[in-house]
């Protein structure tokens, strides 16, 4: 009979299955087992949100990133200009945006005048960073025409500014009325440098997605830039931006060339590879922290089947007098302890997906509750929790959850096998 008995046999799974769901009055532990499933579901289901509200967060942050600012920063090194002062403009910034242009997988180059400014309307104040660009290029900004939310018509950027609608809350200006611009860089006179004060109308406010951006940002056309910040016939720097971003590092030295002898770079990797590097580490702790959480939850599975071996010591007893090998007594405690990581690990699953597909509901919920703030975009730097579904997280989640639900019921299976069926029946 034992060398004829196929793995898994329908019998095997008959009797693993009356042992699951037998009382504790028969000798069963279902309490024991469904402690073992609800931790489970929830070690899996936390591994599951916290991995995709990890990718989404990323993702986000990235595309915010990527989506209104530069992929590269082309600026010139000190110089000295003809009048003998310092100076980082770029005087043939025409020549250098086609040069540029030339590289391949470049997809645009923009001239731009950059300054600080101080924003005035209805008796307040705000900083600013003024971006001065052509309207052709403007439009190809991903996250300021084409952002969240907008206000206004981007098409008449060339008689009025755009703004972040952080700067229009702070000032409480809507499309229509005119905010004064204050920069110290003004116009030279016989007396000194004095301040620069101009009025423009908002025709455009933009919700790019970013609090840092929404909040000081200021877009106005490039030839009105030139002139307000005494930028006459130079720009400051190129704005340029490519087909693949992740690929920046290797085009590097090409766009070097392109740029000229005093060209020098700043990449998207450069401005936010330090934050970047920070999640990568938060990242790889968080797992190993959750993957302790299901081992802890699997755990709970020796205890159950430890005792569930103990009260069915006389049940071993007969079946192996009956003929049931050693190797069918140890499938038979197996398949009772791996069901029940299967099935935690299958309602972890559901749940962790439940979870980030309606995370905003969940979300809004908690920040009900706990009345509001829950989330500072001044801080965290975007407007909500995003979340992430991923393929490749669902299965790092059930592979780690069923690897070790399955490895630990080993045990517990192999003293139930090795139990002596003689010893088992000897005060019965």
């Amino acid at each position: 009979m034992t060398g004829k008995t196929p793995p898994f046999a329908a019998f095997e799974w008959m009797i693993a299955w009356r042992y699951l769901r037998a009382r504790r009055a028969e000798g069963g532990v279902s309490a024991m087992t469904v402690i073992s499933f609800l931790g489970i579901m929830l070690a899996v289901f936390a591994l599951i949100a916290t991995l995709s509200v990890r990718s989404g967060f990323r993702a986000e942050f990235v595309d915010t990133i990527l989506g209104a600012n530069a992929h590269v920063t082309v600026y010139s090194s000190v110089h000295v200009d003809e009048g003998g002062r310092t100076s980082r403009v770029i005087d043939d910034y025409a020549d250098m945006a086609e040069r540029l242009s030339a590289v391949p997988g470049v997809t645009r180059v923009a001239p731009l005048i950059r300054g600080q400014v101080m924003a005035s309307a209805h008796g307040r104040n705000t900083g600013a960073e003024v971006f001065g660009i052509s309207a052709e290029n403007l439009l190809t900004i991903p996250r300021v025409a084409d952002p969240e939310q907008a206000l206004g018509d981007i098409t008449r950027f060339e008689n009025g500014i755009a703004i972040g609608s952080g700067i229009a809350r702070e000032l409480g200006v809507g499309i229509g009325e005119s905010i004064r611009l204050i920069s110290p860089d003004g116009a030279r006179t016989a007396f000194g440098t004095s301040p620069r004060i101009s009025a423009y109308e908002v025709v455009y406010i933009f919700t790019a997605g970013r609090y840092d951006i929404d909040r000081t940002r200021i877009y106005m056309p490039f030839a009105e830039a030139q002139i307000y910040f005494n930028r006459d016939g130079v720009a400051d720097e190129m704005e340029v931006m490519v087909a693949n971003p992740d690929q920046i590092d290797a085009m590097q030295m090409d766009l070097l060339r392109a740029g000229g002898e005093r060209a020098m770079l700043w990449t998207w990797r450069d401005s936010a590879g330090a934050f970047l590097r920070a999640l990568d580490v938060e990242d790889n702790v968080m797992f190993v922290i959750l993957s302790i959480l299901v081992l802890i939850a699997a755990m709970n599975i020796i205890s159950g089947l430890i005792m569930l071996v103990k009260n069915k010591g006389r049940d071993i007893g007969i079946l192996r007098t009956m003929g049931l090998s050693e190797a069918s007594v140890l499938r038979v405690f197996f398949i009772c302890g791996a069901s029940v990581g299967v099935l935690g690990t299958a309602a972890g699953v559901v749940l962790g997906c439940l979870f980030a597909i309606y995370i905003d509901q969940v979300f809004s919920f908690v920040n009900y509750l706990s009345g509001g703030g829950v989330w500072d975009p001044s801080i965290r730097g975007i407007y909500e929790l995003p979340a992430q579904l991923r393929l490749a997280d669902v299965l790092k989640a059930v592979g780690l959850s069923l690897a070790l639900s399955f490895i630990v019921t080993i045990f517990p299976a192999r003293r139930a096998a090795r139990m002596n069926p003689v010893e088992a029946l000897r005060y019965e």
